[in-house]
């Protein structure tokens, strides 16, 4: 199993009626000379041209950031286990894991689930076990204690290399499509857990961290009561925070925002941005629906016909990736309609994906299915070692 991600090492550097919508592809949703500047600008401006990879790459870089920064942190019999949640993966019994045990003078052992602990039809073909080997982990049983794991030796003053080695790990061969999708476990020798200091996007075990559609109930009551207590004095972005950090069940300072000032948020199997504008007040959730698509006039018609039967939002291709787009008015913020649209931006994600995939290929954010062969990508383990 492995993935095609970003190459770089993560360690280095309000809508209209649908139906009057214009098409949505790069030559169409302009929307001509005729349209207001301002106007295009809300329609075309980062989301439509949103750089997927960078996005991606850069959630991995500071996830590898803050790992590297933590584990010479930690004291003697402290561990970490970081695991690509099954749930979100749906590989089921399969569960892909990296647990790093801390000892005595900063020395650091990692275990990788290898296919003996895999069920069939999840297990690392011949390549990803080369992958495993070429990032440097030592086959299963050949260091002392690993068993049927893969492992590595070393210490926290290589935690630099190490994180970005764990990362690659995760990212190229179990196949996290993206940090969110990780859960983190770490406690001392008598299991019980220490400081919560995040990794990045990715979610602690013993913490919120994702947004579950049986608790929107609850946190939309909590957001509105926010919402009361703030009485419209807060400006809009830092109201958007509120709301989003209370479906996370968390606080508004330990939100992940990407260089694009981007709030990321998973929910279920979708990776889902929320990014403010001030001019005019508007707030835009979108998600990926599907990358590495060709992008052609068959594709655009079928994305403007599909945006035709929304009430509101749209799906417009940028570079290779199809993204759908639901707006929030910002003036006059009701929470309930972030959340709203965050659920039905899941939604969408997950009954389109499979559809646009079917019919123009592609991959889907997290689909296991979709790998190029390994003849086709560039972006494999062993090709930039």
């Amino acid at each position: 199993m492995t993935a095609d991600h970003p190459s770089a090492p993560p360690g280095e550097p309000p809508g209209a009626d649908s139906a009057q919508r214009p098409a949505v592809g790069p030559a169409h949703a302009a929307g001509g000379a005729a349209q207001p500047e301002q106007t295009e600008s809300i329609l075309l401006d980062e989301p439509s041209t949103a750089d997927l990879r960078a996005k991606v790459t850069q959630a991995w870089q500071e996830f590898a950031r803050a790992l590297a920064e933590r584990l010479p942190t930690l004291p003697a019999g402290a561990h970490v286990e970081l695991t690509l949640d099954p749930t979100a993966s749906g590989t089921g019994d399969a569960v892909y894991s990296i647990g790093i045990d801390v000892a005595e003078e900063g020395r650091l052992s990692a275990r990788a689930v290898g296919n003996a602990g895999l069920p069939d039809g999840y297990r690392l073909d011949r390549a990803a076990v080369a992958d495993m080997v070429a990032l440097g982990w030592a086959p299963p049983g050949v260091l002392e204690g690993s068993g049927q794991y893969f492992g590595l030796d070393t210490t926290t003053a290589q935690s630099g290399r190490i994180s970005a080695l764990l990362s690659r790990t995760l990212r190229d061969v179990y196949g996290a499509p993206h940090p969110a999708f990780l859960v983190y476990l770490i406690h001392d020798a008598e299991g019980e857990p220490l400081p919560d200091v995040p990794l990045g996007t990715a979610r602690s075990e013993f913490g919120p961290g994702r947004v579950l559609e049986e608790d929107l109930d609850e946190a939309l009551v909590e957001a509105v009561a926010a919402q009361n207590e703030q009485n419209d004095v807060l400006a809009l972005e830092e109201r958007v925070r509120t709301v989003v950090s209370t479906m996370l069940k968390s606080d508004s300072e330990r939100l992940q925002v990407d260089s694009d000032g981007d709030i990321n948020i998973r929910a279920g199997s979708a990776m889902v941005f929320v990014r403010v504008r001030d001019n005019p007040p508007l707030v835009d959730v979108f998600s990926p629906v599907l990358t590495q698509v060709e992008p052609t006039e068959r594709l655009y018609v079928k994305l403007s016909e599909l945006t035709n039967r929304m009430p509101i939002g749209r799906l417009y291709c940028a570079d290779d990736t199809v993204w759908a787009s639901i707006p929030v008015f910002g003036r006059n913020f009701q929470p309930t309609h972030l959340m709203l649209a965050v659920q039905v931006m899941t939604g969408l994600a997950d009954e389109l994906d499979d559809r646009l995939h079917g019919e123009f290929g592609g991959k889907r954010f997290f689909g296991d299915g979709d790998k190029t062969s390994r003849g086709d990508g560039e972006h494999r383990t062993g090709m930039y070692l």
